[in-house]
């Protein structure tokens, strides 16, 4: 037994902890022990331990994200999350719900479901947990109308690297104290503390939904449709574009939600505007989903959407490539996944040329996910704005850089 998993068994034996195994690398990086907290209290314990002797900390749901973003360069304790998975509190008065930070998005949302309220987060990636989700800040196709993670988070519980517990925010969405800390820790990657429970404002189910999708040829030819959907009176919840191949058609699809009278007419509306569309139930295929074993998130003001859709298909055919594009034409998020055979170099190089053209159009591109061999050979995040900054805060929350260290931009 190491002297690593001797401490954790003394310091908090509720917590379970054991060898960690091959099928739990982060990256290239093998933890020493996994403990298997099933409290918040029992994550500090666990974070205590490992303050007391210097050791570096990693955090896991669902573990549907551990391939995202940068992988930390430490994780002697891998703490796992999948036995705090309880939905804690639902005020249905109010609008809000409590969970713990191992619990699945979608089985929220199943009880949710019952009072006809839902949290309006997409699950982009299958098997999600409430703590992934804030952990990335992966938003999906009901941002443009319902906010991002950041937008319906309103409190927050987490784990200090130092083992003390830590509150933010509240459970009544109409009080905003301290909402910014909780927005601090939206997208950290579990680099400034361990979420173990988070609050959100709640969104009542819509009664029916309704697809709408039309094809068309290239940038030019959708850039029109767009702007007018971008301006439409018809509360959309969201607009997507998709390009399986860079020289092919570009889909636009729109969803829009509510009463079955008003709903119908609203998309005879929306149906002018795309030139006449297909309409369905359902969301078309690839909705909301990740492309690629390597998908690259690019971001850019929503008058720039056609032209970064016109970027990456000429630096396709510069560096032969065929990237998937797909992602929120509402927010000016959009996504490239890239397949078989994977060039590093030739990826490299794309990124490269992707991320002078998204500067000039207001935003950015990071690599989202990789398999580790790709990532390493190329830069995840580029040029991060007010980095000083950053590393300011990271200093301020883990002064020794124990919490998943390297893991997000500049190292931190």
């Amino acid at each position: 037994m190491s002297e690593l998993l001797d401490d954790l068994r003394r310091g908090c034996p509720a917590a379970a902890a054991r060898e960690a195994r091959d099928s739990e690398v982060l990256g290239d990086v093998m933890p020493e022990v996994v403990a298997f907290p099933r409290s918040t209290s029992d994550v500090a314990a666990v974070v205590r331990v490992a303050a007391h002797g210097r050791r570096t900390v990693a955090v896991r749901g669902s573990g549907t994200k551990l391939d995202f973003a940068s992988q930390p360069t430490s994780a002697q304790v891998l703490v796992d999350l999948s036995l705090m998975c309880r939905l804690l509190e639902h005020e249905s008065g109010d609008l809000v719900a409590r969970a713990e930070a191992g619990a699945r998005l979608a089985e929220v949302n199943g009880v949710l479901g019952l009072a006809r309220q839902q949290l309006p987060i997409d699950e982009v990636v299958p098997g999600s947990s409430i703590g992934g989700v804030v952990a990335t800040g992966l938003s999906g196709p009901s941002r443009y109308l319902q906010g991002a993670v950041r937008d319906l988070l309103i409190g927050v519980t987490v784990v200090r690297a130092d083992g003390v517990v830590a509150h933010a925010g509240s459970k009544v969405a109409k009080n905003v104290a301290g909402y910014d800390l909780a927005k601090l820790f939206t997208g950290s990657y579990g680099t400034l503390g361990i979420v173990t429970e988070a609050t959100f404002r709640l969104r009542p189910c819509p009664p029916c939904r309704c697809f709408l999708t039309a094809s068309f040829p290239d940038e030019a030819a959708m850039a029109p449709v767009l702007a007018e959907l971008l301006h439409s009176q018809q509360a959309l919840t969201a607009i997507e574009v998709d390009r399986r191949t860079p020289l092919g058609p570009i889909s636009i699809s729109a969803l829009l939600e509510g009463q079955a009278g008003p709903l119908e007419r609203r998309a005879e509306v929306t149906a002018k505007v795309l030139g006449g569309a297909s309409a369905c139930d359902g969301p078309p295929e690839g909705w909301g989903s990740l492309p690629g074993p390597v998908t690259l998130k690019m971001t850019a003001e929503l008058s720039f959407v056609p032209a970064l859709l016109g970027l990456v298909r000429e630096l396709s055919t510069e560096h032969g490539l065929s990237p998937v594009l797909r992602g929120s034409a509402g927010t000016g998020v959009l996504f490239a996944g890239l397949g078989e055979p994977l060039d590093p170099t030739a990826i490299g190089a794309f990124l490269a040329d992707l991320r002078a053209g998204c500067h000039l159009f207001g935003g950015s591109a990071i690599v989202l996910r990789a398999p580790v061999a790709i990532k390493g050979a190329l830069d995840v995040w580029g040029p991060v704005p007010a980095l000083d900054l950053m590393r300011r805060v990271k200093q301020q929350f883990d002064p020794e850089r124990r919490l998943a260290p390297g893991r997000f931009a500049g190292g931190i």
